[in-house]
C-alpha cells in the first residue's frame, strides 16, 4: 500500500503536523538576537591524485553537509551532491556556505553512481550537477532519484536516471539499490510542496551494505529498514538542524535521535553529516557533534562506532569495518 501518496503528491505518514506561515514567523520572531553561534570548519586537504586514481582502497570521504564521496569496488558514488556557495535558487540570498567543500565540484573523480534524496537546495544543486555532466559528457554518471525527480535531471541533461518509489529495487552492476522511507518533505519553489518525493538509500551486495539516510526526523521507518534490509555494514545519518524542536522535530532529527538511528538499522560504523555547512536553524554549529558525542556515550555504545569527521578526511573502511571481503580489501 502506498500510503504517502497523495493525488498531487506525497505526504508523511507518521507525521500530522503541518507548519504555515504563522509557525515561520513564530520561529522567525523566537530566534532574534540567539540565532546560535556560525562556525567555518577547515576542509583536510585531500590527495586528489590518489583519489582519482584510487580503485583499490575502499574509503569514504565527507565533503560537507551531506555530500560523501564512497570509493569502493573501484566505484566512485556521491551523494547528495551539493558543492555550491549557497542552498538557494538565488546567488545573492539565502543560507550560504560557511565550510568550503573539500573537493570542488571540477576536483572530483569520475563519478559512477549519484544517489539524491530529495530536492531541497542544500542537498541537490543544480551547478555542481551541470558541473558533473559537462566534465563527464562522454561517461555520465548514473542517477538514483526519488519519485519525481526524473524529469529536473532530464531537463539538466542528464542521460542515465533511475526513478525509485520506497522500497523500491535496482540492479546497478554487482549492487542492489532500494529506496527506503523517510519522513520529510521536498519543494524548490512556493508552487511544488511535496510535489516529488524523498528518501534515504541502501546499496549492497552480499558482504557489504550503504545506508544513506538522506533528511529525515524520527519515525518508525527506521526499525523497519533495520528488519528488512540490516544490518549495514556503513551509515552516514543526519546529526544537525534540530532546533527548535517544536518546529523541526517532525523532519529532522536531533543526535539523540541519530543514535536511535543507528542503532535501530542495525548500523555496524556511522558517520554524522548535515552539520558545519550551513546556518539552517537555531543550534550552534559545531554543537551537534558535541551532543552525538555524549549520546553515544550514554548510550553504551563504542564511541568509535558512530563518529563525526572533518571535511575532507579519508576514513580507511578496512580499517572500521569487520567484514572481510574483496570488495573491503580489495588488494
Amino acid at each position: 500500500m502506498n500510503e504517502h501518496h497523495i493525488p498531487n503528491g506525497f505526504r508523511n505518514p507518521f507525521a500530522t503536523e503541518s507548519r504555515g506561515f504563522a509557525d515561520i514567523w513564530r520561529w522567525m520572531s523566537e530566534r532574534r538576537g540567539n540565532p546560535g553561534k556560525k562556525i567555518s570548519l577547515h576542509p583536510r586537504s585531500v590527495d586528489l591524485d590518489f583519489i582519482h586514481e584510487n580503485r583499490t582502497k575502499p574509503l569514504i570521504i565527507w565533503l560537507g553537509h551531506s555530500a560523501f564521496l564512497l570509493q569502493i569496488d573501484g566505484v566512485n558514488i556521491l551523494t547528495d551532491p551539493m558543492l555550491g556557495e549557497r542552498a538557494s535558487p538565488f546567488p545573492l540570498v539565502g543560507p550560504v556556505r560557511y565550510t568550503p567543500p573539500a573537493i570542488k565540484a571540477e576536483d572530483l573523480p569520475v563519478i559512477d553512481l549519484v544517489l539524491v534524496s530529495h530536492n531541497h537546495y542544500d542537498h541537490l544543486d543544480s551547478g555542481t550537477i551541470k558541473q558533473l555532466l559537462e566534465q563527464q559528457h562522454d561517461n555520465q554518471p548514473h542517477f538514483y532519484v526519488p519519485l519525481g525527480l526524473k524529469d529536473w535531471f532530464t531537463d539538466m541533461g542528464a542521460q542515465s536516471i533511475t526513478e525509485l518509489d520506497w522500497w523500491n529495487e535496482d540492479q546497478w552492476r554487482d549492487y542492489h539499490v532500494i529506496a527506503v522511507p523517510g519522513q520529510h518533505f521536498s519543494g524548490r519553489g512556493l508552487g511544488d510542496h511535496n510535489a516529488t518525493l524523498w528518501c534515504g538509500w541502501v546499496i549492497r551486495n552480499e558482504v557489504f551494505s550503504y545506508y544513506f539516510a538522506g533528511d529525515s526526523g524520527y519515525c518508525l521507518y527506521f526499525k523497519e529498514i533495520g528488519d528488512r534490509l540490516g544490518p549495514m555494514s556503513l551509515s552516514t545519518i543526519p546529526i544537525g538542524a534540530y532546533k527548535p524542536r517544536w518546529f523541526m522535530k517532525a523532519v529532522h532529527v536531533n543526535p539523540e535521535e541519530a543514535v536511535k538511528i543507528h542503532q535501530d538499522v542495525r548500523s555496524q560504523f556511522s558517520i554524522g553529516m548535515h552539520w558545519g555547512t550551513f546556518k539552517l536553524t537555531d543550534e550552534d554549529m559545531d554543537e551537534p557533534p558535541r551532543k552525538l558525542r555524549r549520546a553515544v556515550k550514554e548510550s553504551g555504545l563504542d564511541e568509535k562506532e558512530f563518529i563525526t569527521v572533518d571535511p575532507g578526511q579519508i576514513i580507511h573502511l578496512d580499517t572500521v569495518l569487520k567484514t572481510t571481503s574483496n570488495v573491503i580489501s580489495n588488494e
